[in-house]
């Protein structure tokens, strides 16, 4: 995962440092230096600073607890690429880390694919949102999140291993390098189910539920787009732009491997250092996001404004569903009023209007006419 940038061999001499080390150190370096402590200020301000925590807050906590995990990754490939002498830390730790660091790609997409199911539940299913909105169910589906990226990682600890060489200057060195074992077949499968898993299914269900999110918005003539909304669409807009070019090297290697093409192969290899140290980026520019999108609260609430920001996607949540929750009943009014009519006309009582003629008819008939009674509780229940 994002430490394929090491899978290129160094020298014992830190002047021959290659040009992509030198790249690969100051994107770690700077993912760790903003991304580490903005996790933790994130963990904070939800846990501090949020009274009243929303589905998208909790949802975007765990995202953040993930990132900051992971980053701590950063300091043992800082010291593999800028030390000159090879993976330091071990086969278990090779592992290990890498390991880590793909259980936080498979978290952070199936956690932001909860958001938008969230929203789409919101605009489109409101009473089955809110009968969903509840502690007991969300800890199940953060536990079904967990547990799957964990299952779905389990095959980076099999194509990793820590492999040694021997320099031209007669040092061995240990390098933690992707391995299958010289099968092409266990390198289609590694990065095929990568990309399907982790790129083509969920994004697949997230533009799913944000297509007939827009439409029913639009339907509805919502013009008003809150900041929870906002919020998620530039966490997935981020996702997308660090994390699509590692899964389309993946799917160039696929094809290169599958052609038997050394060209189209080389090519991978060659990239796939750059667009992994990129997709580890994606675990420090959250928090960043963040910053922007609770601007207008930083004056205020100082260094409560990303409280401020969680709290309206609470507030916000509530007030889609509401409206959502109106819209159903208005349209459903007619259809009601028809079966009301329908009945009342078949047991002898006209049937005038759905409010006050409604009423006033079902109250006149209460003992004779037990159906009309029981029709118009389901209603209100409904």
């Amino acid at each position: 995962m994002a430490s394929n940038i090491t899978t290129t061999t160094t020298t014992s001499q830190p002047s021959s440092m290659p040009i992509s080390h030198q790249v690969g150190i100051a994107i770690l370096t700077l993912a760790f230096v903003l991304g580490f402590p903005g996790n933790l200020f994130v963990v904070w301000s939800v846990f501090c600073r949020v009274k009243k925590r929303s589905v998208t807050c909790l949802l975007v906590l765990n995202v953040a607890m993930a990132d900051a995990f992971v980053l701590l990754s950063a300091p043992l490939f800082l010291r593999y690429l800028a030390g000159g002498r090879g993976w330091e830390f071990g086969s278990a730790a090779c592992k290990l880390v890498h390991y880590l660091s793909s259980v936080n790609m498979y978290v952070s997409i199936y956690l932001i694919s909860l958001m938008s199911m969230d929203r789409w539940l919101a605009v489109s299913r409101p009473f089955l949102s809110q009968r969903m909105r509840t502690k007991r169910c969300l800890l199940i589906l953060l536990l079904v999140v967990w547990v799957l990226a964990f299952l779905l990682s389990l095959p980076m600890p099999f194509y990793r291993s820590n492999l040694k060489k021997t320099l031209s200057n007669n040092i061995t060195l240990s390098y933690c390098v992707p391995y299958h074992w010289g099968s092409t077949g266990h390198r289609v499968f590694q990065y095929l189910f990568e990309t399907i898993m982790a790129c083509l299914l969920p994004f697949s269900l997230i533009n799913t539920c944000y297509s007939s999110v827009i439409c029913r918005l639009q339907s509805a003539k919502f013009q008003r787009r809150g900041q929870g909304s906002r919020l998620i669409l530039l966490i997935i807009s981020a996702f997308a732009v660090f994390w699509l070019p590692y899964h389309i090297i993946n799917i160039i290697e696929v094809v290169g491997l599958l052609q038997g093409s050394d060209s189209v192969i080389k090519t991978a290899l060659v990239a796939r250092p750059n667009v992994t140290a990129f997709a580890y980026f994606s675990s420090a520019v959250n928090p960043i996001l963040y910053v922007f999108a609770g601007s207008s609260h930083i004056r205020q609430a100082g260094l409560s404004f990303m409280g401020k920001l969680f709290e309206a996607t609470n507030s916000e949540s509530r007030s889609m569903s509401t409206r959502s929750g109106r819209m159903s009943r208005s349209s459903s009014s007619p259809d009601e009023s028809s079966v009301l009519h329908t009945l009342s006309t078949k047991l002898g009582s006209p049937f005038k209007g759905k409010n006050k003629d409604r009423s006033s008819s079902v109250a006149g008939k209460e003992v004779d006419q037990p159906e009309l009674k029981t029709l118009a509780s389901v209603e209100l229940i409904e």
